[in-house]
């Protein structure tokens, strides 16, 4: 079985869809952050337990009763243009498909489709895998999926980017691309990277790096789609929150001006902020170089230098109903995380919750937010590796537990080598564009996607 029908599920999900959500829940709780726990599992969903994934017939997660899964695009899969599936799957966004994209898909029938497009983080220069190539020895870039809600399959792939290096995360925009980021600032020969690059959902990007959004260790972004300004997230520390003003609404490649943020009178350093604290004081300082040379100040450096605020290891960022949430990894008074949430129509910020130890929350990554408001983390700690909901009340606990074990004599039809990969991260976390019914999420090596589905309207998510 390769496909779940999801008929009877989508009748049951339209009815569970809520506004606001744990998001609008964890808003109003106070400053204390020392009542928060990690539960064992959701006090709705239930006990984790293994799940046999539908297409390869392995037990390679454990979710809460009800829920099931599929999965494709493993690393070395043909993809529909014959070429094999990169390594190191990363970031990942949902769109609505265009009619462009669909009639690239044959023999499919009409379709409830859903596009992903996916990073990968390849550090190596062992080739570019598609034309046109920033880099034609840098290994990575992004592929694109598309798979069908109604029946439960994947139905498409192909490859979107190449010549680039360390594709991290990213985010999708409201004109439906994804940007993807290289979370670097090597050099190769005499080729820069550190750049963002945009891909269309429905075709091949063109490979131009966007060099005046920075040129810097690139994490994630997240747009406001009322005024098109991109936020951008840096894998770093001392790191900066920063602002991307184009010039052209929608068309980042007429360039405009990198800006970070500054938080009171300037200088200020965010690391040990705990939950409630409050930055009502917002502004920006303007980057003079985004793209900065060898022996140039860094980005970074050049903002410091101007006031503005310093964060430890800024990773996931998210847009939500006027909001965007973003993740320190390492920041926090015990160095656990911390989630910002910055309100864009007030011009204000705070954090909405910083882990007060490893045993409530380990170090978060990506972050994305359900239709239904619920929020899931990808943990990137030490261990076994979990998606982690929230809940209402600001509860932390494990949804997904990566098991993916290979026995030793493989998997048929695939090529990825026996052993244990349980301690993998979590990236790339979405859900899909139609309702929110299927939850997808990568587990980086030895590189798998999941679309997992299942009773979401009787918990958090």
């Amino acid at each position: 079985m390769t496909h779940i029908d999801r008929r009877g599920f989508l009748r049951a999900a339209a009815i569970g869809m809520v506004a606001g959500g744990p998001l609008a829940a964890l808003s109003a709780r106070t400053a204390d952050a020392s009542t928060m726990v990690k539960r064992a599992f959701s006090p709705d969903y239930g006990p984790l337990s293994p799940v046999k994934d539908h297409t390869t017939g392995l037990e390679l997660l454990k979710l809460p009763r009800g829920f099931e899964y599929l999965t494709h695009g493993w690393t070395g899969d043909l993809m529909s243009d014959g070429r094999p599936t990169p390594s190191m799957h990363d970031g990942m966004a949902a769109f609505q498909p265009s009619g462009k994209l669909k009639s690239q898909i044959k023999g499919s029938g009409k379709g409830h489709w859903t596009a992903l497009v996916r990073n990968h983080e390849v550090s190596a220069y062992s080739g570019a895998f598609v034309e046109p190539a920033y880099n034609p020895a840098a290994g990575g870039g992004t592929t694109t999926l598309v798979f069908d809600t109604r029946r439960g399959e994947f139905v498409h792939s192909y490859a979107s980017l190449s010549g680039t290096i360390r594709n991290c995360a990213g985010g999708p925009t409201p004109w439906g691309s994804w940007l993807s980021c290289e979370e670097t600032t090597e050099i190769n020969g005499s080729v820069r990277h550190g750049y963002v690059f945009e891909v269309p959902h429905d075709g091949i990007g063109d490979a131009r790096p966007y060099r005046e959004m920075g040129r810097f260790s690139h994490e994630a972004v997240a747009v406001d789609p009322a005024t098109g300004y991109v936020y951008e997230t840096e894998d770093a520390t001392p790191s900066g929150l920063y602002r991307f003003r184009p010039t052209v609404r929608g068309d980042l490649a007429q360039g405009g001006l990198l800006e970070m943020m500054k938080i009171g009178g300037g200088a200020y350093t965010t690391y040990a902020d705990g939950t409630g604290t409050v930055y009502p004081e917002i502004d920006w300082v303007v980057i003079d170089e985004p793209d900065p040379g060898p022996g140039e100040t860094s980005v970074v450096q050049q903002g410091i230098a101007k006031g503005g605020a310093s964060f430890r290891r800024l990773e996931g960022a998210w847009y939500h109903e006027g909001k965007i949430y973003i993740v320190s990894t390492s920041g926090g008074p015990t160095g656990q995380g911390q989630v910002f949430e910055y309100d864009l129509a007030a011009d204000t910020m705070r954090v909405l919750f910083a882990s007060p130890s490893a045993t409530v929350l380990n170090n978060p990554d990506n972050i994305c937010v359900s239709p239904r408001g619920g929020i899931v983390l990808c943990e990137d700690g030490s261990g076994v590796e979990y998606l982690h909901g929230l809940t209402t009340d600001g509860e932390i606990f494990p949804f997904a537990e990566n098991a993916v074990v290979i026995p030793a004599g493989g998997v048929r039809g695939k090529s990825v080598a026996p052993g244990d990969y349980t301690g993998s991260e979590w990236c790339g976390s979405t859900f899909d564009s139609k309702d929110g019914g299927w939850l997808f999420a990568n587990i980086q090596t030895p590189g798998i996607t999941f679309a997992i589905t299942g009773p979401w309207e009787n918990g958090s998510l």
